[in-house]
């Protein structure tokens, strides 16, 4: 079973956008997922709540754990977690348990700067992470937009990893949360692509690690 967080201690970074979209992407493609609002404010639980084809959907009000075991058991193949814009212990937890933590972050300072405490989290735990740069300017043709060139410099002088693509401001993105006609964006079906392989590759090298042990016993 995979785990995707979606974290970050900034406010208004777009984790609910990202975390419901990236769910009814996985779900359109067939797969059985869960959803976990963790996140008090409640808003993944109303957009759910208001989608003529809701995902399964459980709080965090008990912690992360329960519903996460009885996910396995029920053959759930992939979950999601929406965050609380702070670094409690319920955030913590949903990092630790994290298969791979997505920080979403605006092209601009305040996102950024608050980025690093999310990634020394993930950090600490050992998790996967990546920066998804989001509500990005558009871009003309391949290039990107200043702003999003400047926060990958900017990322990247303190090695932290950030998806190659981007995820831009669209109105449409937003309203259609309750709808899940955003399962069809471009962006996002780019982004699953990338969760699927990061997955894929860290499913992998943990076998293998797994394996090596094997051997040495």
């Amino acid at each position: 079973m995979n785990v995707i967080t979606v974290a970050s201690r900034k406010g208004g970074a777009g984790k609910t956008t990202i975390c419901a979209h990236l769910a009814a992407y996985a779900h359109a493609q067939g797969h059985r997922c869960l959803v976990i609002d963790a996140d008090p404010q409640g808003s993944l639980a109303l957009c759910n709540s208001l989608r003529a084809d809701a995902l399964p959907l459980v709080t965090a009000e008990r912690g992360i754990e329960r519903p996460l075991a009885f996910a396995a058991v029920e053959g759930v193949e992939w979950v999601f977690i929406d965050t609380a814009p702070t670094m409690w212990v319920v955030v913590g937890e949903a990092i630790r348990v994290a298969t791979l933590v997505l920080i979403p972050a605006r092209p601009g300072f305040l996102d950024l700067a608050s980025v690093r405490e999310t990634v020394k989290c993930a950090r600490e735990r050992d998790r996967p992470h990546t920066v998804v740069l989001n509500a990005c300017p558009l871009k003309r043709g391949t290039k990107d937009a200043p702003a999003v060139a400047q926060a990958r410099t900017a990322l990247d002088r303190h090695a932290i990893p950030v998806w190659s693509g981007q995820i831009s401001q669209r109105a449409g993105l937003v309203l259609s949360l309750s709808a899940g006609a955003g399962a069809a964006c471009t962006e996002i079906a780019q982004l699953w692509t990338a969760v699927e392989k990061s997955v894929d590759a860290i499913n992998a090298a943990h076998a293998a690690v797994a394996g090596q042990r094997g051997r040495a016993a």
